[in-house]
């Protein structure tokens, strides 16, 4: 094995600077209250106001959450079940839990009832706090299958009112029970916070099941949840006056470490929206210092961004047409570290006020100083689209198992590397190519399954099933997860990823899969169209359609689509071009399991479920008939038939 070792010195001294705040997450929390009460801790939205919590807010709240879950029989090694958008009342389930030493699990507001049992189950969860009315029901949906649920605590009270379930209590009744067990057992909380340590297990944090059903629970400790903030917060510096606005909860590793973890650490401002539709314009409102998207979002946002401009007037085409090229000529030279000369310096310092200063603004994104991208690959050009608007975007490589391993540094533009191992880290590369590491930010192994956690844990080192390089200088290189690597007939090797996020960098192209048939001749695609971008340009044109399935298999719209596939195809060598491509009818939903959660694609699953569209590619025909099940509104299944066309370039 080839591998890099970096001194663990630098980790241990920056980490001393935060030891003085605590241990554990409630720790640090309550230093954060006794050193700064009354400084702003979060805001939420509501109703059109930013309503303010401050640290006294947020440790109290904390307090007297954890005594009424003691007052409802909540015991050591117990797990709450976190469910809702991202709102306060989340921090405070999550931090409440863990002082009680108890475990928190973070689960996504959309999960369908059959997913919500298996993590009930596989959580052995006797508790859960949820947002509103659609959690609770769900819930109650399922009761009979989920004995083992004790209590289940609501935060929003609308459309609650007149249910009297046993099982349900709302969150403010909860804090009121906190309130008066305190007076029968004074001090209890403060005991039980002071008893906690580094060691304790306080989170299961699930993977995204992209390449395995179903998703496995990883178990983190207070310890290896903070030494991975602390490596990110020493990279690059959070400070108390930052604000973010997060997208999601902390649900997921990244999330819980930036929004628990660097937020406490750092005692910088938390916001959230008043609800999910409502982000895109709340976050005009805050203008956050620091910004982290999934990469879905941040190709959505840049692909909106282009067919609002291409189907506006004539003067946004002319400007974007003739100053977006100056900026990826700027953007170029700084990724090749070359010194730009006068008159370049001019015409960008005029482009941004004419253009790129604009789009950030309609962003929300005019103060972003840190920009991160997660969960998957971006492809260059959206990194020399952000960058051209001068937007310092970089990926940062995380894993529910393995916590967070190299980060670029803000002044840094690489399109490839997510930048150097983190010191205290260990990082190698095994024969095959695999990323492996060992350091104390590693999981302890998944929830009740040791048979799993044999196979990716081995004396100390996690095995993270992705292919990557370590670079001469440290850098590590991530290409592809290990099981989707194709070898072609020609002696080529296809990382269908880097393909698949080109094509979603177009405005037209929602989703893509990538793949080789029999015999790894050549390479085809499976495309699915961004509909509300599709719809417009069709709408301006007077093509008539009547439903997605209809407007997929239009003329028009493969044509479209085989030019950008034509200019994905251009950035490749000859033998890894795709040669045909269908679109498909509909979008990849998470609901049907072709999608995670966080919508990245599960492509053994969509290979499978698609298998006749692939081997029809294959056999060289040029269009598939298929039955397409529908639900009408009445709840009556039904179905109709439609001819899938089979484009070759």
């Amino acid at each position: 094995m080839v591998g890099l070792k970096e001194k663990k010195s630098t980790s241990s001294i920056k980490e001393s600077l935060y030891s003085k705040k605590g241990k554990t997450w409630p720790e640090i929390l309550k230093y954060n209250y006794e050193n700064f009460p009354d400084r702003k801790a979060m805001r939420k939205k509501r109703f059109g106001i930013w309503e303010p919590y401050s640290w006294k807010d947020y440790f109290l709240n904390v307090k007297y959450l954890a005594l009424g879950l003691l007052s409802l029989g909540f015991e050591s090694g117990d797990k709450l079940l976190i469910i809702g958008d991202n709102s306060p009342e989340w921090y405070f389930a999550e931090l409440a839990c863990q002082t009680n030493h108890g475990i928190s699990v973070g689960l996504d507001a959309d999960l369908p009832t059959s997913e919500l049992t298996y993590f009930v189950k596989n959580s052995q969860a006797r508790f859960a706090i949820v947002q509103d009315q659609e959690q609770v029901d769900k819930f109650l949906s399922i009761i009979d299958l989920i004995p083992e649920l004790k209590k289940i605590i609501y935060w929003n009270y609308k459309g609650l009112a007149h249910y009297n379930h046993s099982i349900l209590i709302g969150y403010k009744e909860v804090k009121k029970l906190g309130e008066q067990y305190e007076t029968k057992y004074p001090g209890l909380f403060e005991k039980n916070l002071e008893s906690l340590k580094e060691e304790d297990i306080c989170s299961i944090i699930y993977t995204a099941g992209t390449t395995e059903l179903p998703p496995k629970g990883a178990l983190h400790t207070f310890k290896s949840l903070r030494i991975n903030a602390i490596n990110q917060i020493n990279n690059d510096s959070w400070f108390e006056k930052d604000n973010l606005l997060p997208y999601l909860p902390p649900i997921r590793m990244i999330d819980k470490l930036f929004l628990i973890g660097c937020h406490l650490l750092s005692a910088c401002t938390l916001n959230f929206a008043e609800e999910t539709g409502t982000i895109e314009r709340d976050i005009k409102e805050i203008c956050p210092d620091i910004v982290f998207y999934n990469a879905r979002i941040w190709e959505h946002r840049a692909s909106t961004i282009q067919a609002k401009i291409l189907e506006g007037d004539v003067l946004k085409r002319f400007f974007f047409n003739k100053l977006m090229p100056i900026g990826y000529k700027m953007t170029e030279q700084k990724y090749k570290r070359q010194k730009p000369d006068i008159l370049l310096k001019i015409l960008y310092y005029l482009s941004n006020l004419i253009l790129f200063n604009p789009i950030k603004k309609s962003l929300g994104l005019t103060r972003a100083r840190i920009c991160y991208s997660t969960d998957s690959m971006l492809s260059p050009e959206v990194f020399k689209f952000y960058h051209t608007l001068n937007l310092p975007l970089k990926s940062i490589y995380g894993t529910a198992e393995g916590g967070v391993l190299a980060g670029l540094k803000n002044d840094e533009l690489n399109y490839n590397s997510v930048g150097n191992v983190y010191p205290g880290i260990e990082v190698r590369i095994t024969s095959d190519g695999e990323i492996i590491s060992n350091h104390e930010g590693i999981f302890s192994g998944y929830y009740m399954n040791s048979e799993k956690t044999l196979n990716v844990l081995r004396d100390g080192w996690f095995y993270s099933g992705d292919l990557g390089v370590l670079s001469d200088d440290g850098r590590l290189i991530l290409m592809d997860r290990l099981k989707d690597i194709v070898y072609l007939a020609n002696g080529e090797t296809l990382f269908p990823q880097s393909i698949e996020c080109r094509l979603r960098f177009s405005p037209y192209i929602k989703d893509a899969l990538v793949f080789t048939g029999p015999g790894r001749k050549y390479v085809s695609a499976i495309i699915v169209i961004n509909y509300e971008n599709i719809s417009r340009w069709a709408g301006q044109r007077r093509i008539s359609y009547t439903t997605f399935a209809d407007l997929s298999q239009k003329e028009e719209i493969y044509e479209i689509v085989q030019k950008e596939i034509e200019r994905v195809n251009q950035s490749l060598s000859e033998g890894l071009r795709i040669r045909k491509f269908i679109i498909l009818y509909k979008e990849f939903n998470p609901d049907d399991k072709e999608l995670t959660r966080i919508r990245t694609i599960r492509r053994g699953f969509l290979m499978e479920k698609y298998h006749e569209l692939i081997k029809a590619i294959y056999n060289d025909k040029i269009e598939i008939p298929i039955e397409v099940p529908v639900k009408h509104r009445d709840g009556e299944m039904g179905s109709f038939r439609i001819s899938l066309k089979i484009r070759s370039l």
